[in-house]
């Protein structure tokens, strides 16, 4: 063999290993980025998608189900006699709080999704109702609804008995409470609108406060 040959295979086996040591470092930096990527991703999507699961890991939760256009007009049918303060408990995206402050009232939501709640506020500032509205970030449970004369509810029917005794404890004698999809289970509407989906059910808490009797003092 020629020392021709000899270098000519000393430098063919450098030139592959050199190869094949460069091909391993350029899948292991892929891999990396690849992970990177797929771990970016997962993080951005629990950060989108968290608050809207969230809550359907609890005992009792209300699922975000825009109200129709027919939903919307039916509230407001059954409360164009109304006026002053309104509450929308589990506001969602905002659509009927926004569509109450249009009409005069003074309306709030309460919505436990962060990201509905900071879409609402953008919704009522483009809407150019900002200054009649206001979205709060909180469970429905640890807030008192006493200050409310008009109170809409989209529920769902195992929340509905233990939101009656709430209710009932809380409003006063002159308030009015829509019930959307779905009726309370012992109380009798003053008022049904709408049919399917789209029914709202009109309760007066004088017909579900308890009376009050004065006792004699003998």
């Amino acid at each position: 063999m020629s020392d021709f040959d000899v270098g000519s295979n000393t430098f063919t086996e450098t030139n592959s290993k050199q190869g094949s040591g460069g091909e391993g470092a350029f899948k292991k930096r892929l891999g990396i980025i690849a992970t990177c990527v797929v771990g970016g991703s997962l993080v951005a999507l629990y950060a989108v998608t968290g608050p809207f699961v969230a809550p359907a890991l609890r005992k009792i939760c209300l699922p975000f189900v825009p109200a129709t256009r027919t939903q919307i007009e039916n509230v407001l049918k059954v409360l164009q006699t109304r006026s002053g303060s309104l509450v929308d408990i589990g506001s969602g995206d905002g659509r009927i709080v926004i569509a109450a402050a249009k009409r005069g009232f003074k309306a709030a939501g309460f919505e436990l999704n962060p990201w509905l709640v900071w879409y609402s506020r953008y919704k009522a500032w483009r809407e150019g109702v900002q200054h009649s509205t206001s979205f709060y970030i909180s469970d429905l449970w640890k807030v008192s609804f006493s200050e409310y004369s008009n109170v809409v509810i989209f529920g769902v029917p195992q929340m509905m008995e233990q939101l009656e005794v709430k209710l009932q404890t809380e409003l006063q004698s002159s308030a009015k409470v829509v019930a959307c999809r779905f009726p309370f289970p012992t109380w009798t509407p003053d008022d049904v609108a709408g049919e399917g989906i789209d029914t709202v059910w009109v309760y007066d808490a004088k017909t579900f406060k308890p009376l009050k009797t004065n006792k004699k003092v003998c």
